[in-house]
């Protein structure tokens, strides 16, 4: 038994008993079967309301925008949200007040781009419950669940008020007696990831950084993958190495070209950041943004639809220009 030393204040919402986790792994389906489907019909298959929702990522980094993008046109509601290294994504979702207790790691800021006014009236108005956490806190909670463990332990936090307003325990540890702060472990009823690349069973690729992506997909019950591109299975299977989410951790394949825009793709396309820009500044008018939202998501049929709205297959060409250090204005 451990000595615990002190508890955080904060509320969980999500059960980290690993036993209830593994017994609803066993029941998962693992055969190798198609899974292409729309953006639609994931979300409307796999998400629900009321339940426990990650999306993957870092900042506007590699991020699944079609999901959140049908997740605010489909309207659900009271979620719980890991606000954990999100920026667009968290500025969509609070768009749309899709959840209603939130995980906080890093949320309502884009990074250097400023604050999300929307945002922060959202998590001011009252509307959340909230609990607090860091990024590395977060990653833990993932690493525990993907490891079939209820916690995982670590040496960050203690002492400072984020440790107060979180969940988390801290012990003595029973083969040194000194401090640990326990984190516990994070099973989303659902997760969504954009990838580089993936076949119909769900083996996935990705390039660049991957932050807890990995142990995200691992400790998700159910994973909806977005991929720039579907690529046959022997090409998977021509370098195994290089699959890096298997396909029996996945529910649903999307093949969502330029997905992860206005945000990055690593190699692919730069970040849009007029568009980005744009977000942040009619969020400052909330009747503005009300019609900015009509526009370019509740009255689209699709995410193919939205990026015709900010430029089409002309801007995501910049945008890669961009991304490969290529001068447009000097081709000759």
């Amino acid at each position: 038994m451990f000595d615990v030393v002190a508890e955080g204040q904060g509320p969980l919402f999500a059960d980290p008993d690993a036993d209830k986790a593994r017994e609803y792994f066993r029941g998962k389906k693992r055969a190798l079967a198609n899974k292409v489907m729309t953006v639609s019909e994931a979300v409307g298959r796999f998400i629900h309301d009321g339940e426990y929702l990650a999306i993957g990522g870092f900042g506007a980094n590699r991020i699944p925008t079609a999901v959140c993008h049908e997740i605010v046109r489909q309207r659900k509601r009271n979620m719980a949200f890991a606000g954990h290294t999100s920026t667009h994504d968290f500025q969509i979702l609070a768009a749309g007040e899709v959840f209603d207790r939130c995980d906080i790691a890093y949320i309502i800021g884009l990074e250097a781009r400023g604050l999300s006014p929307n945002a922060r009236r959202y998590m001011e108005s009252g509307k959340v419950t909230i609990c607090e956490w860091t990024n590395y806190a977060m990653a833990c909670r993932l690493k525990a669940a993907a490891a079939g463990v209820s916690f995982m332990p670590a040496r960050n936090i203690m002492g400072t008020d984020t440790f107060k307003y979180s969940a988390a325990k801290v012990v003595k540890c029973p083969f040194t007696g000194e401090n640990y702060v326990l984190y516990p472990a994070l099973w989303p009823d659902v997760s969504a990831i954009h990838v580089h690349e993936a076949d119909i069973y769900g083996n996935c690729r990705m390039k660049g950084i991957s932050i807890a992506d990995l142990e995200l997909s691992r400790a998700s019950k159910r994973l909806i993958i977005t991929t720039e591109r579907l690529v046959s299975n022997d090409e998977i299977r021509s370098d195994p190495t290089a699959t890096v989410i298997p396909y029996y951790l996945v529910d649903a394949v999307c093949e969502v070209p330029y997905g992860s825009y206005p945000g990055n793709m690593p190699y692919e396309y730069f970040s849009d950041e007029d568009h980005l820009r744009l977000w942040l500044n009619v969020e400052k008018d909330p009747e503005e943004f009300k019609h900015f939202l009509d526009k370019f998501i509740y009255r689209t049929r699709d995410f193919n639809q939205y990026l015709e709205l900010c430029g089409g297959i002309e801007r995501i060409n910049q945008l890669r220009a961009v991304e490969n250090l290529i001068d447009l204005e000097d081709r000759g």
